[in-house]
């Protein structure tokens, strides 16, 4: 931990300085990797805070905190340098820098990986797409959202369980089942119209169409079990080649149509528990939850006047199940559309006495496909998607994985199908997927004649320092991942660790100079090699030793 290891040895020094300054409250400073044209490693803004509060001179603060700093960093830090306005950079001493590259070679695949148990039991709920019919390509970014988020959750010592929620009852349900019963009486030769608001796809014709070549008798078939076996068995076939996996399939008909010895749901049970509490009341024949009162923009029915309950009630006996299994902190992943759904979400779970904190919605943009910069129709007019499947037919899994994560959950993201499948260095997953390659047609060549183990001191141009320090950001990358529930952190450090190679590549020759300089660039680039590799498992991608 790099950054955060100086930024929280940081904290207690400045704010032990701004109380020397009379200043009690604590400074709220920033520690940060700065740009590319700044000579530094690291920089921060606490002086020129600090000289704020005071009303004097930021640089003059920033001499005596310098002076008040270095003794304390000795063994981390250089030096400690005025800058600008009075900015503080900092440079790293080289024995911090080569102390995290044994450090990454000691550990390999087990870098960054925090075995210490957080105090945290961690829900992560993506997909959760009705079975009534095929993943779309929106569901695809927040499959590999979800997945690679509870993978890097997980690598830092979190309990994590992935789970899909399963919407298996309701009206849509029998819809699905009459739309299949339909569409198979039809290809029986019936001249019988389809259902106005049916499910018109393809998909169920196949089925349809299946269920006539096994030879079931008509008067035998369940359609609506028929019509929802088949379609989840699709959406697991496509999952797992899209290299997802769920820890746990939780259905709503456990909770929903399941009743205990009383004869009552769980759904019953939340409903008249909050009905009793005054956070659900009724009015004009139906049951409202009282959710203006935690936030909501109007109050939500939770059972309608005819008997009916809405999903909204599912969703909170659903939610109640998840804190009843012990889990601290919900994470839920949703398309953009369901944004209006959070505030009644958020007020529902602070009735079942969880705090706010204890949920957490991560809203996703849906994806838009071009082809050499062409806009790709993404529906039909029979209102059937791109499926996940056809684009993971066209570019493969690893592509796929590696584009969705390229944004931030809350950005729009533009996937460019020709450039996915390119294999060049414009594809951004070829990219990094080749340092690893070329890292290992070195090995093959290298050999090891023993001796002396590796002198990283021989590591002193900008281009194996560069890569050094970046190396030694993968576990800050996978915190601020965490700390901002998106991977696409990891995404962009891996392309940037990417580019840094590529330059020590071009700078840097490793086999045919001094055997000594040789063997410490070669265990250079097992670390290079060990950080890939594990930063692209982390994502559900690839690394191939061989492209």
């Amino acid at each position: 931990m790099l950054k955060f290891n100086i930024e929280e040895k940081l904290k207690s020094a400045v704010n032990s300085f701004a109380k020397s300054k009379g200043i009690e409250e604590e400074v709220s400073f920033t520690v940060e990797i700065p740009p590319k044209n700044i000579n530094a490693d690291l920089a921060s803004n606490a002086a020129m805070l600090i000289a704020k509060k005071l009303k004097v001179n930021p640089r003059v603060i920033a001499q005596e905190l310098i002076e008040a700093l270095q003794k304390k960093f000795s063994s981390e830090i250089k030096t400690i340098e005025i800058a600008g306005a009075g900015f503080i950079n900092f440079h790293f001493t080289d024995a911090f820098l080569y102390g995290e590259l044994s450090k990454i070679l000691e550990k390999k695949e087990n870098y960054a990986k925090q075995e210490t148990s957080k105090n945290e039991k961690i829900m992560v709920e993506f997909v959760s797409a009705n079975p009534t019919g095929p993943l779309h390509i929106g569901h695809g970014r927040g499959a590999a959202i979800g997945d690679s988020l509870g993978r890097i959750l997980k690598h830092l010592g979190y309990t994590v369980v992935k789970e899909y929620y399963l919407n298996d009852v309701g009206n849509q349900m029998n819809v699905l089942g009459e739309s299949t019963k339909t569409r198979y009486r039809q290809l029986k030769g019936e001249n019988i119209p389809f259902l106005e608001d049916g499910y018109k796809g393809d998909y169920i014709k196949d089925i349809a169409r299946t269920l006539i070549n096994e030879g079931k008798s008509f008067d035998k078939i369940d359609f609506r079990e028929e019509s929802h076996t088949r379609i989840l068995e699709g959406i697991k076939n496509d999952l797992n080649k899209f290299a997802v996996t769920f820890d746990n399939w939780f259905s709503e008909s456990s909770i929903a149509v399941k009743k205990d010895n009383a004869g009552f749901t769980e759904v019953d049970k939340v409903c008249c528990s909050l009905k009793e509490k005054g956070f659900a009341y009724e009015q004009d024949g139906a049951l409202w939850l009282n959710s203006v009162k935690y936030g909501d923009d109007k109050d939500r029915v939770l059972k309608r006047s005819d008997g009916r309950y809405t999903y909204l009630a599912s969703d909170i006996a659903y939610h109640k199940n998840k804190y009843e299994r012990q889990f601290t902190k919900v994470i839920n992943l949703w398309g953009a559309d369901h944004h209006g759904y959070v505030a009644r979400i958020n007020a529902a779970i602070q009735m079942l006495g969880q705090p706010a904190e204890a949920l957490k919605v991560i809203l996703y943009q849906l994806v838009s496909l071009v082809r050499n910069g062409v806009p790709v129709a993404m529906s039909t007019r029979s209102g059937e998607f791109v499926t996940l499947k056809e684009v993971l037919d066209e570019v493969g899994t690893d592509a796929c994985r590696f584009f969705f994560l390229l944004r931030a959950p809350d950005s729009q993201l533009e996937f460019d199908l020709e450039l996915a499948k390119k294999q060049s260095s414009e594809n951004p997953v070829f990219y990094v997927q080749y340092v690893n390659a070329r890292c290992h047609s070195i090995f093959k060549e290298y050999k090891d004649n023993g001796g002396k183990p590796a002198d990283f001191n021989l590591l002193t141009s900008k281009e194996e320092r560069d890569l050094i320090k970046k190396l030694a950001l993968f576990e800050d990358t996978l915190l601020i991942c965490a700390k901002t529930m998106s991977p696409h952190h990891l995404t962009t450090y891996l392309t940037e660790t990417a580019d840094i190679y590529h330059r020590f590549y071009e700078k840097c020759r490793v086999l045919g100079v001094e055997p000594e300089l040789t063997k410490a660039r070669v265990e250079l680039l097992k670390a290079v090699s060990t950080v890939i590799i594990k930063g692209l498992n982390l994502l559900g991608v690839s690394a191939p030793e061989k492209m």
